[in-house]
């Protein structure tokens, strides 16, 4: 993101000087991040939003939680939704946010709280009742949603994807920590930014079976190899197509999806014939299904001089993304 701007849309009871605007800015630190106080009214905040994306022409915008219903709506540009709470309302009730609430962050005006009542209560209602009313297959490929295995307050990952495609479960709660915007933003910022760049990355495919995995665990220092080979290369993961296991698609993509996390969303493949794989480099333990056929690079993990992740990430290092 180099040279780029980046709107960041605050949550409930929050500010622009949130600690997730400040994440972003020191991750991203060649980008201008732009994150406004939004007024407590809906309306006016879709006011402000509309006026900054058409005087700012912000080339990605981040929405989390609140931010992320108001950001779904700046439709036009790259979108990340964190943890969208189209339901705000029915979440206000139910988590006894309203009567008097002070703000979590600093603000510009120097107001420390606001009051949440049925009228307020009802703004956002109207407001998130327009959601999705501009979605179509252009707006479909440009916005991503994030949603935390673990939030407590925010439910909405069947609804977002009754409308969109790009909905991504990660390992976290609601609110945004270091390691959510390392392991998790971050990824997603990249695969944006390579798009809109044209950007092509050499094709790494990593095998799942006794390569990243043994069993049910995943093997010593693999997911940290993959989560820096993952923002290097193109990175997919190849398993062994389950023909007489109906149930084993579904398991291996539960693994993946727990273990290797946001960067391998969307890229477990299964083939029993990995030579027709096209891509530069294979790392696998076998020669099997294919692998010996394959017409890139094949590390053969477990054998000289790949014995380790520690071998193979000296291989990669030496390459310097090549």
């Amino acid at each position: 993101m180099v040279g780029k701007k980046i709107l960041y849309v605050h949550g409930f009871g929050s500010s622009g000087a949130s600690g997730s605007a400040k994440g972003i800015r020191i991750l991203l630190p060649e980008a201008t991040v732009i994150a406004p106080d939004l007024p407590v009214h809906p309306a006016e905040a879709m006011d402000l939003l509309h006026h900054i994306c058409d005087t700012e022409k912000p080339d990605m915008i981040i929405g989390s939680s609140m931010g992320g219903m108001y950001t779904e709506m700046l439709y036009g540009f790259d979108r990340l939704l964190v943890n969208p709470a189209f339901q705000i309302a029915d979440t206000m009730a139910e988590h006894n946010m309203m009567g008097r609430v002070t703000f979590s962050n600093p603000r510009q005006d120097g107001a420390t709280e606001f009051f949440v009542n049925k009228a307020l209560q009802n703004e956002f209602r109207e407001m998130s009742s327009h959601c999705f009313e501009g979605v179509n297959d252009a707006e479909r490929q440009r916005v991503f949603a994030l949603y935390g295995i673990h939030d407590g307050l925010v439910h909405t990952f069947d609804l977002f994807s009754e409308h969109y495609t790009q909905a991504i479960r990660f390992n976290g709660a609601h609110f945004l920590n270091d390691h959510a915007l390392v392991r998790c933003v971050l990824p997603v910022v990249q695969w944006i930014d390579d798009r809109q760049e044209g950007r092509e990355r050499p094709i790494l495919y990593i095998s799942l079976d006794d390569t990243l995995r043994k069993g049910d665990e995943p093997m010593p220092a693999a997911v940290k190899a993959f989560q820096k080979l993952a923002a290097v290369y193109d990175t997919y993961i190849l398993g062994a197509a389950p023909y007489n296991e109906p149930d084993a698609w579904g398991e291996q993509v539960r693994w993946v999806e727990k273990w290797l996390g946001v960067p391998a969303y969307n890229r477990l493949i299964l083939s029993s014939h990995k030579n027709l794989s096209y891509g530069d480099y294979l790392i696998d333990a076998h020669t099997s299904h294919g692998a010996d056929g394959f017409m890139g690079t094949h590390i053969q993990f477990g054998a000289d001089p790949y014995k380790t992740w520690e071998d193979v990430m000296t291989f990669f290092d030496r390459l310097s993304g090549q």
